[in-house]
């Protein structure tokens, strides 16, 4: 019987770890670039120092708009509202790239083309704008107008008790243990990627549910502070009417 039951109790955690590892390959199969591949779950390490990657010695983000405080970003989807509080605070560069977005009117126009039931609903693909798009929606990402270059942003996730983000690993990568400021509870909106941790660039997601165990591996940014029954109904297809910045603006540096 004691064989029986541990044999059991192992088909148990193996089917969850199916169902994690299907949800989550669900979330950016597609990728927010047309590199895809599939994020990895996150588990706790026993080293406790954050390591943490500077302007100083990453040219690339000197050249990133950064949130300085916090903002609210107004977004209107099927004719009713949905407020974000973006926190700049404890991720500068994720929500500075976001709030930069908004103001270039990126999102206008743009449809949601992923929604998965108690997981995400994920949208911010530019090329969904273009009703003659005949592509595999999920791969696009913004080009800047300027460079005429794709902008990709690191991944930047902050540990609680840490003063500054870690930068371009997940915790796993980089042994972090402690869990971070921004987790993915319900209504949390985080930064898509692929499976290169430097690979999010516009598209973002609601979390439907508490889904912790993207914590650490993913940027949340921000929370939805008022509609997330507007979120609820989400469904694919369903176009951000537009977004707009109605406070805090003057915190963003580019």
């Amino acid at each position: 019987m004691l064989v029986e039951y541990l044999t059991n109790k192992m088909q148990i955690r193996i089917s969850h770890w199916l169902v994690s590892l299907i949800i989550v390959g669900a979330l950016l199969v597609g990728g927010c670039t047309s590199q895809g591949g599939s994020p990895q779950t996150s588990e706790n390490s026993s080293t406790t120092t954050p390591v943490s990657i500077t302007q100083a010695n990453n040219p690339q983000m000197n050249n990133l708009p950064r949130l300085e405080g916090k903002a609210t970003v107004v977004m209107v989807v099927n004719g009713s509202p949905i407020t974000i509080e973006v926190d700049g605070t404890n991720a500068p560069v994720t929500a500075g790239n976001f709030v930069d977005l908004v103001q270039r009117g990126v999102y206008d126009g743009s449809v949601f083309h992923r929604v998965e039931k108690n997981f995400v609903v994920q949208g911010g693909d530019p090329q969904s704008k273009d009703p003659n798009f005949r592509g595999q929606l999920g791969t696009g990402g913004f080009i800047d107008p300027e460079t005429k270059q794709p902008r990709n942003i690191p991944l930047e996730i902050k540990p609680q008790g840490a003063d500054t983000p870690v930068y371009s690993k997940t915790f796993e990568s980089a042994r972090i243990s402690q869990p971070p400021v921004l987790d993915h509870k319900r209504g949390a909106v985080a930064m898509a990627r692929s499976m290169f941790p430097d690979s999010a660039s516009s598209q973002f997601y609601f979390a439907l549910s508490d889904i912790n165990f993207l914590d650490g591996n993913y940027a949340v940014f921000g929370y939805v502070t008022q509609g997330m029954d507007v979120v609820d109904k989400i469904a694919i297809g369903n176009k951000i009417e537009s977004a707009k910045v109605t406070q805090g603006a003057e915190n963003l540096k580019k």
